[in-house]
This record gives C-alpha cells, sequence and structure tokens, in this order.
C-alpha cells in the first residue's frame, strides 16, 4: 500500500476515535488570511495578479499508543472571485515542527484529492468539536508573516 493509501485508511480510523472521545488532538496553526491585504505578496501570473495566502495546520495526538505527527500547507491564490489552491501532506519526524516547505519536503506525502478531503473532514471535526468544547482540543493559532521568499 502506498503511504498516502496507509494515511488515508489511519486518518479515517482516528476520526471515528476522534468523535468516540479516544483521542485528544494539539493543533498549532499558523496563517495569513487575517494580516492586512496590504502586506501580503503578490504574484502576476497571465496578466493576473493573484494575492497569496498560506496555512500551516500541524496535527499532533497519542494514537494506539505511538505519537501521531502531520502537518499540512496550503497556499491559496485569490483573484477577486477566483481562488486557486495547493495542498501539500508531510509526516516528519517528531523533532521536526517547523513550519517550513524547505524543511518539510523530504517528509511530503502525495496528496490526492481523497487524501486531501479526509484531511479537510478531520479539520471540520476539530474545529466543531473545539467550538462545542474548547478543551476537547488543543489549539494555538497565530498570525504568519509571509513574504514570496518563504
Amino acid at each position: 500500500m502506498k503511504k498516502q493509501e496507509e494515511l488515508l485508511k489511519q486518518l479515517t480510523e482516528m476520526a471515528k476515535d476522534t468523535k468516540a472521545g479516544k483521542i485528544h488532538w494539539n493543533i498549532t496553526c499558523q496563517t495569513t488570511e487575517y494580516n492586512d491585504p496590504k502586506t501580503k505578496p503578490q504574484v502576476e501570473e497571465d496578466g493576473i495578479l493573484w494575492t497569496v495566502d498560506e496555512c500551516y495546520v500541524s496535527y499532533h495526538c497519542e494514537y494506539k499508543g505511538r505519537e501521531f505527527l502531520m502537518i499540512t500547507y496550503e497556499m491559496i491564490h485569490s483573484a477577486g472571485d477566483k481562488t486557486r489552491t495547493t495542498n501539500l501532506v508531510f509526516l516528519p519526524p517528531l523533532g521536526v515542527r517547523y513550519f517550513n516547505i524547505h524543511t518539510l519536503l523530504p517528509y511530503s506525502v502525495e496528496a490526492s484529492q481523497m487524501l486531501t478531503y479526509q484531511i479537510h473532514a478531520l479539520w471540520t471535526q476539530l474545529m466543531d468539536m473545539y467550538k462545542a468544547n474548547p478543551d476537547s482540543v488543543s489549539m494555538d493559532v497565530s498570525e504568519r508573516v509571509l513574504t514570496i521568499e518563504d
């Protein structure tokens, strides 16, 4: 089985166990979404000026007696009502918790559409849990400063 298929299966099981209250998640998120639009980088492609946002999320928990760490990255290009996204998934060793593409690349997992959907479903599940009971998920969200060189 490919790494992405194994991760998809594991995340599906983890979502069920999370719903059953068997997993406590620690989420760390850095995003540029709420930054001042004037400070966001812009890139021009094919005559369209795109504003660039990014979001890193670290998902950490203990699952079946072992620590689990997954980091996701989303780069969002927006121009008016147009949006394009790039999604990356990483399974780094526990000691590598840097929100830096160059550091994380060796630990990347191919992000199929189904895997991306399952990660989004987990994110939604965890946000719903947090809204209902903030103690159910440990959450740390902070601003990220983005420059095109990152």
